[in-house]
């Protein structure tokens, strides 16, 4: 063994190179010709494993595995059920079961199908859309401690796993949708060219639960109680967003900036914009479909008419709905990314 007894290679000591491996007081590790290994490194183009990119070059890393996460969303959508005996057939019941309660509870017995035309339509648009959101978040929430091995074991941007989670949720969707035209379809509103809008409404939608799913990832991850916590949360979102009832047909007696407030959080915003791409009754009953009669809107306030409601003077219109659906998408979804990049580093810890 040297004077130093430095290892410096594999299955070697050596106490030639006396800088090799810096002194006792905590010198710069340095090479065989006196550079030190941080430049070396740097000299070659290499970076510390566990350092955290820049966020230009992390959006780049998960672009390149685009397909990574599509095909991942793919395999995990199909063995979801392969244990199940009715399969992906579940994909459907589980809205459609839900509607069914809701429709019992909410249309039958508190009547809230006041003020609304084809209330089933209405009711399974609402369900299957708030749905999706509702699932991206849930998942969001456990998927980085649900995949802890996989964080652990591989070298990957972590954001793919939150988006591949939502891309379930969205395969599910465009699946369980193909039932909910048949519902919406069956009750008798007509097949237009309005239904192309549903594309960019679902698009927007899918933006904004990328970005909800990457926040209620880095916070799940960090905080394992979250996952028990967001579905009551969840629930108590879905009652103030007109899932079951029409904000417009709340009582006169509620401020007009409560009924913003309803009308324009996300979920609301995606549910109204999908009612109005395929319902003609929810487009022809809108308050402001009409020229403004005053006699006819009081008649809909204390009776809860359908089509008088198109009488009374819009709180807002369709296109405000629209901005807002995009604002909602790009601003969630650009903190969402920041927010998670900047914990990059810390999944998959013990």
């Amino acid at each position: 063994m040297g004077n130093r007894g430095r290892l410096i290679a594999p299955g070697g000591l050596d106490d030639e190179l006396p800088g090799a491996l810096g002194s006792e007081a905590g010198d710069d590790i340095t090479g065989p010709a006196g550079e030190s290994l941080a430049a070396l490194a740097a000299r070659h183009g290499l970076r510390p494993s566990s350092e955290r990119p820049s966020l230009v070059s992390y959006l780049h890393k998960v672009w390149e595995r685009r397909h990574f996460i599509v095909a991942y969303a793919t395999a995990r959508n199909v063995s979801m059920y392969t244990e199940a005996r009715l399969g992906q057939l579940w994909q459907v019941l589980t809205p459609l079961l839900n509607s069914a309660v809701y429709y019992l509870i909410f249309g039958i017995l508190f009547k809230a199908n006041r003020g609304i035309s084809n209330y089933t339509a209405y009711l399974v648009i609402g369900v299957f859309i708030f749905a999706f959101t509702e699932r991206s978040i849930v998942v969001g929430s456990t998927v980085m401690r649900s995949n802890i091995t996989l964080i652990r074991a591989l070298h990957f941007p972590r954001a793919c796993l939150p988006l591949a989670y939502v891309m379930v949720e969205f395969q599910q969707l465009l699946l369980s949708m193909v039932v909910m035209f048949a519902i919406v379809l069956g009750t008798g509103e007509p097949l237009t060219w309005y239904w192309l809008l549903l594309v960019p409404a679902l698009l927007m939608q899918a933006t904004f639960n990328m970005g909800a799913a990457l926040i209620m990832a880095r916070i799940g991850a960090g905080a394992q109680d979250i996952s028990q916590l967001v579905p009551f949360l969840l629930r108590v979102w879905r009652y103030f967003c007109g899932v079951m009832y029409s904000i417009a047909s709340l009582p006169a007696s509620l401020p007009e900036w409560a009924k913003n407030v309803l009308s324009f959080n996300p979920a609301a915003v995606y549910i109204s914009l999908t009612r109005d791409a395929i319902m003609a009754t929810f487009r022809n009953d809108a308050p402001g479909a009409k020229p403004y009669n005053a006699a006819q809107c009081a008649i809909f306030t204390a009776k809860k008419i359908p089509a008088l409601q198109a009488y009374c003077h819009p709180d807002f219109g369709i296109g405000e709905l629209w901005l807002a659906g995009a604002g909602w998408a790009v601003v969630v979804l650009a903190i969402g990314v920041v927010f998670f990049w900047q914990a990059e580093t810390r999944y998959g810890r013990g």
